[in-house]
């Protein structure tokens, strides 16, 4: 599947500190350390209605982490999926009357735009779950061999993942029991489908039915379920131990501690990945912004009112981003006026020296992505400009630079 171009990331000169991240597993914030090649497996969208700002604040978080990368002299593998077949999906296109794959591929487009507007780096490898069903087929014959899948012997035969079939299951979450379930059924499981052995079961295989897309394979023609796709696609792409595993903190579970536990059910690893990270949610108008609940702002209707995408990828910046938070129009405004003030202090002949605020915006991101303080510190650096002015004639074009490089946005 192709991605969506990549802009120019200026080189800095200098290293930035190494990246410390909060785990969402461990509930602390601890050093990520990558070899000379990071690796980082984001979850995409499901192409039914994208981008709404939640979707975009998500990927800015991992477009920053893999700037950061990028400024401390790593390679970076970075893996997304695209879930084109999946029940959302096939709901709104019956809704619409239109064919599924249609219906994806212009999602997927239309969030391809969004991205490049908002000067996203893309992946390296951009796969689809249609792309990748013999990984899916390969990934759910072994599991049945190996007893940690069983298949619901019913009118559908649908094959399903034993949530005991590691022993650390629920490390990520650190759910209890109760918890779990009322997660899983709110977040696209089914926990009262007959013949399950645990409630808590997960759909590896769905059995074809009528009317629905559906692939042959040696235990019966089918589709996958949604959590082993992931799997499926980041231990073909990148392999068992990936530096990052991440997504919205909606993902947590149980996405993510399924996704998990089918690939460590195989590869006989404690971890999936060494860091799980998550994003908090975007709200507006007193809700979290989502799909089901229609309360969506688009990017691409922001952007065809004529917004910056510019000044949207600050807005989103503006607070710590494991922090739930709110869009509203004086967000907006705020970060349209924070742009218009850097850009007019980096047109500017001459500055303050720029060394100190560089490095403060390196090490701010560098701890867990605190981009409060570095835009505070940016903000800092612009009035001492604006105001006092300064005899540096490269510091303008420096900050320029340090803030397209660090922080994808153009000045």
């Amino acid at each position: 599947m192709q991605s969506w171009s990549a802009p120019t990331v200026p080189v800095l000169p200098g290293r930035g500190p190494a990246l410390r991240l909060y785990d969402t597993a461990d509930r602390q914030v601890r050093p990520v350390s990558p070899g000379p090649t990071a690796s980082m497996y984001v979850c995409g969208i499901t192409p039914y209605d994208a981008t709404h700002l939640g979707h975009a604040a998500t990927y800015l978080v991992f477009d920053l982490i893999h700037r950061i990368w990028l400024d401390a002299g790593h390679q970076v593998n970075y893996v997304q999926n695209v879930t084109d077949v999946d029940d959302p999906l096939l709901e709104r296109a019956e809704r619409d009357g239109v064919q599924w794959q249609a219906l994806a591929a212009s999602q997927v487009e239309l969030f391809g735009a969004d991205m490049t507007a908002l000067r996203v780096l893309p992946p390296r490898d951009y796969v689809a779950a249609t792309e990748a069903i013999a990984e899916v087929v390969e990934l759910v014959e072994k599991m049945l061999a190996a007893g940690s899948a069983y298949i619901v012997d019913a009118d559908y035969p649908d094959i399903y993942f034993r949530a005991d079939a590691t022993e650390q299951f629920g490390y990520e979450s650190g759910f209890d029991r109760a918890t779990m379930l009322e997660l899983f059924a709110e977040r696209g499981g089914d926990p009262d489908r007959a013949g399950k052995a645990d409630p808590l079961d997960a759909l590896l295989w769905r059995a074809a039915r009528p009317g629905e897309p559906s692939w042959p394979a040696p235990f019966g023609t089918g589709r996958p379920g949604w959590h082993v796709e992931c799997a499926a696609i980041a231990l073909s792409r990148i392999g068992s131990g990936l530096d990052i595993q991440g997504g919205g903190s909606d993902l947590v579970f149980p996405h993510h501690e399924f996704s998990a536990a089918h690939a460590e059910s195989l590869t006989g690893e404690r971890r999936f990945a060494r860091h799980y990270v998550h994003a908090g949610m975007i709200g507006w108008d007193g809700h979290k912004m989502s799909k089901s609940r229609g309360n969506l702002v688009l990017v691409s209707k922001l952007r065809a009112q004529g917004t910056e995408p510019a000044a949207i990828r600050l807005g989103l910046l503006a607070e710590h981003y494991r922090s739930d938070r709110f869009w509203d129009d004086a967000t907006l405004a705020a970060a349209e006026a924070r742009l218009d003030r850097w850009r007019a202090a980096t047109a500017l002949p001459a500055g303050p020296a720029a060394d100190d605020v560089i490095a403060r915006v390196r090490r701010y991101l560098a701890d867990d992505l605190d981009t409060v303080k570095a835009l505070a510190a940016l903000d800092g650096w612009t009035t001492d400009a604006l105001e006092y002015g300064g005899h540096d004639t490269s510091a303008p074009r420096l900050v320029a630079t340090a803030v397209d490089a660090l922080l994808g946005v153009a000045l």
